[in-house]
């Protein structure tokens, strides 16, 4: 690798992680990154394969609960960025402890490390909309109360929290972010948007839980990643910063507009039995990073649209994970089998 600015990226083979990775790398010819990731289900080599021969850029296998491993790549970084975690609610629901392991436990790994590198700039820590819990109305500000509503959310909230004291105990430059659901390429399959195109590709039948009633913001994962870059540069150690898409819109509604993408009929509409303790509505108030001079830049419906075209294209991505893995088929058998 050559000489620069050291950046490790954790999570950075997973959705989120890899399409950083990938914006870093175009837009900072000076920084080389070091990408963490124990390639579980989600995190994939395939996602890093348009930078696999960068010379800024190495890959490293492994697990951020791991301190043999990780601890000296944060010792040895000036930014670190951490997207590593389990991250599905549905599967949060069946099995916590993992998510537990991962995203609280693993935090309190990288930043034990991050305690002994004196010139870190920055530690991004990596958070969500989710843990403010259900927002009947209005939109949350970085100073609301904090109620998950589920293990996910909860072990989310834990890492948050938990990064926060590290930077109000130990000074060191911890940012967090909270950003509302990403959409874009290379999202694994088992969360809503890739999960009914590719369903709907297929003519299968996409599970919409409940009444469809229930409400996201839609940020676009580019948009996401540019408010990360953002926050490395200006953002204020110990404080928390919203990024959202300002795209809200209810499941029913999104699948609507799926099934018109794709170009198929309302018929593959499945009703299924509602998943427990699932937040109405989230919604978030952007003013603090916008104060930043952060604008999201992609349209909602043309993001779309574009996601949409990316899976199409890109069948020789996704259908080794719904067609020949069997964790996956156990996984949707076990999730939406008994709902219906």
């Amino acid at each position: 690798m050559v000489s620069g600015i050291k950046v490790l990226v954790t999570g950075g083979a997973g959705f989120i992680g890899s399409n950083f990775v990938r914006y870093a790398l175009a837009t900072h010819p000076d920084w080389e990154v070091t990408t963490l990731d124990k390639l579980t289900y989600a995190g994939r080599l395939e996602n890093l394969e348009s930078v696999q021969d960068n010379p800024r850029h190495r890959f490293v296998k492994g697990d951020v609960a791991d301190a043999a491993v990780a601890a000296p790549l944060v010792k040895d970084a000036d930014i670190v960025v951490h997207f590593a975690a389990e991250t599905h609610v549905d599967r949060s629901i069946r099995n916590a402890g993992e998510f537990i392991t991962t995203d609280v436990y693993g935090t309190f790994v990288l930043l034990e490390a991050a305690r002994e590198n004196p010139t870190l700039r920055r530690f991004i820590q990596i958070s969500t909309d989710e843990v403010y819990g259900s927002v009947p109305e209005g939109s949350s500000t970085e100073t609301d109360e904090l109620r998950p509503r589920n293990p996910y959310s909860a072990s989310k909230a834990g890492a948050d929290r938990l990064a926060y004291s590290y930077w109000a105990t130990y000074q060191v430059p911890v940012v967090v972010t909270r950003a509302s659901n990403n959409y874009g390429p290379n999202q694994f399959p088992e969360k809503i948007i890739p999960l009914f195109i590719t369903n709907l590709i297929d003519d299968i039948p996409v599970p919409l839980y409940g009444d469809g009633q229930n409400e996201r913001d839609w940020l676009h994962v580019e948009d996401h990643c540019r408010g990360v870059d953002l926050l490395i540069d200006k953002g204020e150690p110990g404080q928390v910063y919203n990024i959202g898409g300002g795209n809200e819109v209810k499941n029913v509604d999104l699948t609507h507009r799926i099934l018109e993408l794709v170009g198929k009929p309302k018929s593959l509409i499945k009703p299924v039995a509602d998943r427990p303790g699932h937040d109405r509505r989230y919604s978030l108030d952007t003013g603090k990073l916008q104060s930043l001079g952060w604008r999201p830049r992609h349209a909602f419906e043309q993001g779309l649209a574009e996601t949409v075209a990316w899976y199409k294209a890109n069948e020789r991505w996704w259908r080794p994970i719904k067609d020949q893995d069997p964790e996956f088929r156990k996984y949707y058998q076990a999730q939406y089998g008994n709902r219906t």
